[in-house]
């Protein structure tokens, strides 16, 4: 188990309680009182803890290398229905994107998402979950194909950017999310995006169009990551706390600006902390938002999304 650094002294407390179980084991003394002081102890300090977070541990939490990613999430929900679709038949397979065909029960669903990796050698294969132009398109061929047989979308986001690198940028990677914004919002089965990490930029927003968008409790969901908002700001990263909490990019934050629907809650510590848990809700919601989307025409769900982000950033003074 990993902590950082704001969960230190949750992390004392364990081992304190792990070496008081142990004494218990080991010889006659009688360390039940002790045990169950250490325990009540603990669990205040973590409700404490996790109640109080500021933006920048939250984006801390984001990043857990611990925390599920989507592959975790479309295989604990979907289990073995789940047929992975590969290449946007033209360049390559981009692997920071996957996507697919899955079951929750009987209905089906098309899935996309970002993936990152688990170690150095899973994170380069990966490319960190920054996807090329490529892995967009990929994305795009998927949903329309899940269109073509009215099959709904369901959108995993989980990324710090795109791929800012040169080669990106001449296959056309400001054309490729810019299409997918485009195509997204007169897609004409229903689309349900879920932000489970890092949502940053344009990165996110070229899966990120849809009827009902969710965030986890300790995703984040902005234009720029804290470390560059504060590199441009202040030529050192030194002020990312700051420019975290400036950016507004908590799941309440955005909430609040209309920017996500609903939030979805996380177990005490994390997601990280209760994988079954947190992969529960996120599938219950998955159906729930389903479940009011079905039975619109492909002509109420186009006007209903156009509305919801024609109306994003509108203020009557």
């Amino acid at each position: 188990m990993e902590y950082l650094d704001f969960e230190l002294p949750i992390k004392e407390l364990e081992e304190q309680f792990e070496k008081a179980c142990a004494i218990g084991e080991e010889s006659e003394v009688d360390v039940t009182d002790t045990c169950k002081q250490i325990e009540k102890k603990l669990k205040e300090t973590k409700k404490e803890i996790y109640k109080n977070l500021t933006p920048w541990q939250r984006v801390q939490l984001s990043r857990h290398p611990s925390r599920p990613y989507t592959l975790d999430y479309i295989d604990a929900i979907c289990g073995e229905s789940f047929l992975e679709l590969h290449g946007d038949r033209n360049v390559r397979d981009d692997k920071a994107m996957i996507g697919g065909l899955g079951k929750i029960g009987n209905q089906s669903f098309m899935f996309v998402g970002q993936q990152k990796g688990y170690n150095t050698k899973t994170r380069q294969y990966r490319n960190f979950g920054m996807a090329n132009p490529e892995g967009y398109r990929k994305a795009l061929r998927l949903m329309k194909s899940a269109e073509k047989f009215n099959i709904p979308v369901v959108s995993f986001i989980d990324t710090p950017g795109a791929y800012p690198g040169l080669e990106a940028e001449e296959r056309g990677q400001g054309e490729a999310i810019a299409r997918n914004i485009l195509e997204m919002t007169r897609l004409k089965v229903p689309v349900i995006v879920i932000i489970i990490g890092e949502g940053a930029s344009g990165g996110a927003l070229g899966i990120g169009v849809g009827d009902k968008v969710l965030m986890l409790e300790n995703a984040w969901y902005s234009v720029i990551s804290p470390e560059n908002c504060s590199s441009i700001l202040w030529r050192s990263w030194e002020q990312k706390e700051q420019a975290a909490e400036a950016l507004k990019l908590t799941a309440k934050d955005s909430v609040k600006h209309k920017v996500v629907d609903e939030i979805v809650k996380e177990p005490l510590g994390g997601a990280h902390s209760d994988r079954k848990a947190t992969f529960e809700e996120v599938r219950d919601r998955i159906l729930a938002s389903f479940e009011e989307l079905k039975n619109l025409s492909p002509e109420e769900l186009i006007e209903k999304r156009m509305d919801k982000y024609a109306n994003m950033g509108v203020y009557k003074d």
